[in-house]
């Protein structure tokens, strides 16, 4: 009975549980899952065998069972030390292996026993008495002034008490430091959160990805900032300065489809986060965009070129959209019937769709990615982000200040590269609806490719906007609305103004529009008073060229020429001054295809009806204004022109949130437009519920 007792009381020794099994985006956070567990149940593990981009085995790193080297004579006591001093350890047997399948990794248990007792105080574990790098930086630094061990030691503690160290190990570190050894070992061993010794050790480290020169953009996948395994890459090249700002990583099929993993894993747990916390994510985010918001616009300006007061405009209309994202709850409201039958109420719910997907234009680097991550994340999806490759700096900002506003890891993620990573965003069947500005080559591609598989799709694609200016217009209003929506940011932005068509004739404007032009700043978009800044790229200098000798030899008059303009100390840097072409005719080069640049184009009219039909006939009319007095013949020109946008004695602009971004077709194509109700219609769906509930007691009828 006594032996039945003992054994029973043996066996309830606690039980360690291995991790268990799973896929991860790849080997750190599998790695990290493990240690965590392992802490958890009390024990620590370590890198047994590892081969970086194939297979990791992780072990447990304490024993518990002596094995004899030789048979004992007999069972005293000095046989019994002197058999304990001439044995060794034996390794624990557990073993867990990660193999790297199909860009992901995949955990499984080979041995999930242990030969030991688990660790009381998981800090007892000599892990956690080492030093991180910053702590023996200082130490280095406070022997040099003269400090004991133990006077550091007490220094050191007052900034992180639950350090564990003795002075023997300060004395240790001392002695490395004479040796002229800097460097903090990275152990294997995992230690648990309270010491913090791992989590020290990296937050110190520089990321791989900032210490190339210049700098590699970085790809976030699972949350976390990793430099691409690619060896492709593409330089982000300053306008002004022609300087490299950093070079953007070709992301892999691998890593995207660890993008796509970690996104469609974090969606079940995002989606039934309540909505008040994820408002009060964006809440936090907002504040933290307004922190930032000059090293934001500085950042758009070395990539983009634009003037740094339209830098910032850029970031305060994407933070408009954030803000909007602060109130969706009660845009997202169903509907309820009651009683639409005997007893049976019905109701309509929206839900998010899952993982959602976004495809960005070098043109607002800041607003376009929030226009579409921030309605996105906030109506319960996930999202892959892939911003223009001319301009990724912003994106990936606005990244670290939603991980740091409290978006859970896998909610966005970032990838990068040009027309092959689009192609596989449109393939992929996990990505259940793609947003896209751009280009209307590529967003007319974008919207067949995601279509055919079944996504839901919105595409902004061209832009070739116009203004109608009436001979009764007011001429100090309408020439400064005319050279700045027409040349500021360089002609490059969507909403730009580049077609104005004169009712009566350009005669009466033709001097003091010519005057206010050749006024414009051209100039680096970092200095002072900056009005036109340098276009994006050579590429795009050339063509913007191109376009005005070919209008010019096609018979339009050019009354302000800017292709030859010098900028002092910038003489390499993609400056064009503002160009006025007139006589320009439906038939040119010029006004058939996309300027996207300080180009701005005179045609006459004899009349209203002749003006609104030049609108109409252009297949990229995104917008229109008209400048008048007359309210009769705004009405009329509100009525008859057929855009999305109609500004009236105002240039068109992108509209409020709280509003709907509307361009028609073909300048549109997809299912919802941007922003507003729209914007959330887009990225939900609606399941209608139809429910009965009936008291058993009072009868069995099922007559409805």
């Amino acid at each position: 009975m006594m032996d039945i007792e003992c054994s029973s009381e043996l066996n309830e020794q606690p039980q360690m549980l291995p991790p268990p099994p799973g896929t991860f985006i790849d080997r750190e956070e599998l790695i990290q899952h493990v240690g965590e567990f392992a802490v958890s149940q009390g024990y620590v593990v370590t890198i047994k065998q590892s081969k970086r981009d194939k297979e990791v085995v992780l072990g447990c790193d304490r024993g518990g069972v002596y094995r004899n080297r030789r048979k004992p004579i007999d069972e005293s006591a000095e046989c019994i030390r002197r058999r304990r001093t001439g044995s060794r350890l034996t390794n624990c047997p557990f073993e867990v292996v990660g193999k790297k399948d199909d860009g992901l990794w995949v955990l499984t248990v080979k041995n999930g026993t242990h030969n030991h007792e688990p660790l009381k105080d998981i800090a007892e574990h000599p892990s956690a008495r080492r030093f991180s790098e910053k702590e023996v930086l200082l130490i280095k630094e406070m022997t040099e002034a003269g400090l004991k061990p133990r006077q550091i030691l007490k220094r050191l503690r007052q900034s992180n008490p639950d350090l564990l160290s003795t002075p023997k190990h300060v004395y240790n570190v001392k002695a490395k430091l004479r040796q002229g050894n800097m460097s903090v070992r990275n152990y294997k061993s995992l230690k648990p959160q309270k010491s913090a010794v791992r989590n020290n050790y990296l937050s110190v480290m520089e990321p791989s990805w900032r210490q190339h020169n210049p700098p590699r953009v970085p790809n976030l996948i699972g949350g976390r900032f990793v430099d691409s395994q690619s060896f492709a890459s593409i330089d982000v090249i300053n306008p002004a300065t022609q300087e490299v700002v950093s070079q953007v990583p070709l992301t892999t099929n691998e890593e995207f489809r660890a993008a796509v993993f970690a996104a469609k894993r974090a969606f079940p747990s995002w989606r039934n986060t309540p909505s008040t916390i994820r408002q009060r994510i964006m809440f936090k985010f907002q504040e933290l965009i307004r922190r930032d918001i000059d090293k934001l616009a500085m950042n758009i300006t070395n990539e983009h070129g634009k003037a740094l007061k339209d830098a910032y405009d850029d970031v305060l209309c994407g933070l408009e959209v954030v803000e909007h994202a602060c109130g969706l709850a009660n845009l997202q409201i169903g509907e309820f019937v009651s009683n639409i039958s005997n007893g049976v109420d019905s109701y309509s719910i929206r839900e998010p769709l899952g993982v959602c997907a976004g495809i960005c234009p070098f043109d607002f680097p800041a607003m376009i990615p929030l226009w579409m991550f921030s309605t996105a994340v906030t109506c319960g999806n996930t999202f892959i982000l892939k911003p223009s490759e001319k301009d990724p700096g912003a994106a990936v900002m606005l990244a670290e200040l939603a991980a740091e506003a409290g978006l859970p890891n896998g909610v966005l993620n970032i990838v990068h590269g040009s027309n092959e990573i689009i192609s596989t965003i449109c393939d992929d069947d996990d990505i259940k609806a793609v947003s896209f500005v751009g280009p209307s080559t590529a967003g007319s591609y974008v919207y067949s490719r995601a279509s055919a598989k079944g996504k839901r799709v919105q595409c902004n694609i061209g832009a070739k906007n116009h203004a109608v200016v009436m001979p009764d217009a007011s001429m100090d209003t309408t020439l400064n609305a005319l050279v700045t929506a027409g040349f500021g940011g360089a002609g490059q932005k969507r909403m730009s103004l580049s077609t104005v068509v004169f009712v009566g004739g350009l005669t009466p404007w033709e001097d003091k529009l010519v005057e206010r032009a050749q006024a414009l700043r051209v100039q680096p978009g970092t200095e002072p008073d900056t009005d036109i800044g340098p276009v994006i790229s050579k590429q795009a200098k050339e063509l913007i060229c191109r376009l005005i000798q070919s209008s010019v030899g096609s018979g339009a008059k050019l009354v302000v020429d800017g292709r030859n303009i010098l900028v002092p100390g910038y003489e390499h840097g993609n400056f064009i001054g503002p160009t006025i072409l007139s006589s320009v005719k439906v038939s040119m080069e010029c006004y058939k295809e996309e300027t996207c640049g300080p180009v701005l184009l005179c045609m006459e009219a004899d009349n209203i009806e002749e003006a609104i039909d030049i609108v109409n006939r252009n297949k990229y009319g995104n917008g229109a204004s008209i400048f008048t007095t007359s309210g009769v013949t705004a009405r009329k020109f509100q009525t008859e022109i057929e855009v999305g946008q109609v500004g009236i004695n105002i240039p068109i602009s992108a509209p409020f949130p709280f509003s709907c971004f509307t361009s028609l077709k073909p300048l549109f194509a997809g299912d919802f437009n941007f922003d507003g109700k729209a914007g959330i219609q887009f990225y939900t769906q609606i399941k209608t519920v139809s429910q009965q509930w009936k008291d058993v007691a009072a009868g069995t009828s099922s007559d409805v």
